[in-house]
Formats: C-alpha cells, structure tokens, sequence
C-alpha cells in the first residue's frame, strides 16, 4: 500500500524512479493534481542519495495527473509521506528515504502477483505510460512533454504543449481508466463531479 502511489506516478506521471525520490509534499498541489518534478535523487552504490538537477532541462516540468488518482494522492500524504513541506514523498517503512534494494523486493513480489513478466522493470511503467496516453489521444510532443524527455529533435515537436493540452491528456488517462474499472466489474463508467473530486471519490 506504502509503494502504490509510486506505481501509480510511474506509470500516469510517467516519471522516472531518480524523480520520484526527490519529490517533496511542497512539489504536490492536491486542489489541482499537479506534481512539480525539478529534482531528481538517485541512489548511489553506497546507499547514499545524490540530490541534483533533472535528467535534462524538459525533466523540469510540472505533470497534470488524471482525476482518478485524488484520492490515493491524498491518502498517501496523509498516510505515509513526511510532514512539513520539505518532507519527502517517499519514504521506507522505517521513516528513512527509501532504498533501491527494499523496493526491488517489494516490485519483484507485487509483479508476481498480479502476473507481470518477470523482466517488467519499474522503468518500464514509463513506456505503458506513453501507450496509455497515446491511447487518450495525446500526440508525440504532448507525451513528451508529460515524460520529461528532450534532444535537440524533440524540442522543436513539443515545445507548444501547452498547459491547457496536458490537461486535456490527464482527463483522457482519467477517462480511459474509469472505463477499463467499469468493464471490470460490469456497469457503466462513472462521471466525476466536481463535489465527488473535492472529497476524493
């Protein structure tokens, strides 16, 4: 339950591991789902984080989550982050910043059980979250601009992404989401209203 939310970043973000661990409470609008990434903190083969900037100048961004994930988003600050507004996001069982190693455990364990090919990486969540928002309709430079990514190519194609068009991408992942749970459990796919949004639901 601790790690859902980060599944969930990874693959609706999508953001990478290195951002996710330098995310803070002050990086996390709730009111709008907005999450700031402007770090990133990998981990060292010592153990140690390496706090510095994102992968490239486009990994500095702010990503537009989709509707679904407000109440995990809010149960996950009330529940597991750190208190303050530098408290991390993320943090191990024990309260400290969390290790690669206990979290490899915990995703080889989670992927066994729902039945994930066992060479499906964390990092991978990245590429589901490129179909998924391809399949929302979002086009080559918005997904781009959701994911961070950049080269000299990709700036010219995404560079108008605006504010407005992340959006747009974020209600079509809600959207596509909504239906896929509807079809599970067999009844039409459910409406956000703006009262259910504010409480959560």
């Amino acid at each position: 339950m601790r790690w859902r939310l980060m599944v969930y970043l990874g693959a609706y973000g999508p953001m990478r591991p290195e951002e996710l661990a330098g995310l803070r409470r002050r990086d996390v609008d709730l009111g709008s789902l907005r999450v700031r990434v402007h770090l990133a903190e990998p981990e060292r083969m010592n153990g140690r984080r390496a706090q510095g900037d994102t992968k490239s100048e486009a990994g500095s961004r702010t990503v537009i989550l989709p509707a679904f994930l407000h109440r995990e988003l809010r149960w996950h600050l009330e529940s597991f982050a750190e208190p303050g507004p530098d408290g991390l996001l993320f943090v191990g069982e024990k309260g400290a910043p969390f290790r690669r190693s206990t979290f490899g455990r915990r995703w080889r364990k989670a992927r066994e059980v729902v039945g994930m090919p066992e060479g499906f990486r964390f990092y991978d969540l990245r590429h589901t979250g490129h179909r998924l928002s391809a399949r929302s309709g979002a086009t080559l430079k918005d997904t781009m601009v959701r994911a961070g990514q950049s080269s000299e190519k990709a700036a010219l194609i995404y560079q108008h992404s605006d504010d407005d068009r992340q959006q747009e991408v974020a209600a079509g992942l809600d959207a596509t989401v909504r239906k896929t749970r509807a079809a599970a459990v067999g009844r039409a796919p459910d409406k956000p209203s703006g009262t259910n949004l504010a409480r959560g639901e």
